[in-house]
């Protein structure tokens, strides 16, 4: 198992955190496509719309008599063969959104921190507090941890103080996520992840209590075979 350095805001080391054998292991391309596909498609509105044949304005009387014109018969003027008429087939209102297996989801997880990891753009700090919670320290203390021009934030629920949010929410290029709710494509999206201390001890269990879940089913189902 590899360890990471924890630091202070001030960017001076503080201690060591050890990290589990799943974030050394191969990084999987093809899930962090899926996982960010799913994201962004539960991104789109979804409210492009064309307007059929009853929503036309336009009498729907017939035009002409069935026969003895010469014509084609026709029957209304708001028909899709008619220009001005109505759409066939056009879209409607909908929801991109589609389920997403967890098991999935927490492997994107864990991939996108390996990266992060691999690619020196992650950090842990042994908290985000500071005296007040006021933009320029934080800013202050995002260059002294020489993070990117954009940057994650990720603080354990239980640990959230105010002075960190209003801190932190008028930064260019910063967002701060709760370690309950961290996506694979904040990760993605974000040049630079700094958690804090609790906040990836909390993922790392997460994580670890998925995999152990899945190996558990996989034996059981091995044994039924």
């Amino acid at each position: 198992m590899a360890n990471v350095n924890v630091v202070s805001l001030a960017g001076e080391k503080v201690g060591e955190f050890e990290l589990d054998e799943l974030f050394t292991t191969e990084i999987n391309d093809a899930l962090l496509w899926e996982a960010v596909k799913h994201y962004r498609a539960a991104l789109r509105q979804g409210t492009a719309a064309t307007k059929v044949r009853k929503n036309v304005s336009g009498a729907g009387r017939k035009l002409w008599k069935q026969k003895g014109t010469g014509r084609a018969r026709v029957g209304s003027i708001r028909s899709p063969i008619w220009r001005g008429g109505g759409t066939v087939h056009g879209p409607q209102p909908r929801s991109y959104e589609y389920q997403f297996p967890r098991k999935k989801l927490m492997g994107a997880l864990r991939s996108a921190i390996s990266a992060k990891i691999q690619d020196g753009k992650f950090t842990i700090v042994d908290t985000f507090e500071l005296a007040e919670g006021k933009t320029k320290l934080y800013r202050q203390a995002l260059t002294k941890l020489e993070a990117g021009k954009t940057t994650l934030l990720v603080e354990s629920s239980r640990k959230l103080e105010e002075k960190l949010y209003l801190g932190s929410r008028n930064l260019q290029g910063v967002e701060l996520v709760l370690s309950s709710e961290v996506h694979p494509y904040d990760l993605l999206r974000y040049e630079h992840a700094i958690f804090s201390r609790d906040a990836f001890e909390a993922i790392q269990d997460t994580l670890k209590k998925a995999v152990s879940k899945r190996q558990h089913a996989v034996a059981a189902e091995k044994e039924v075979a």
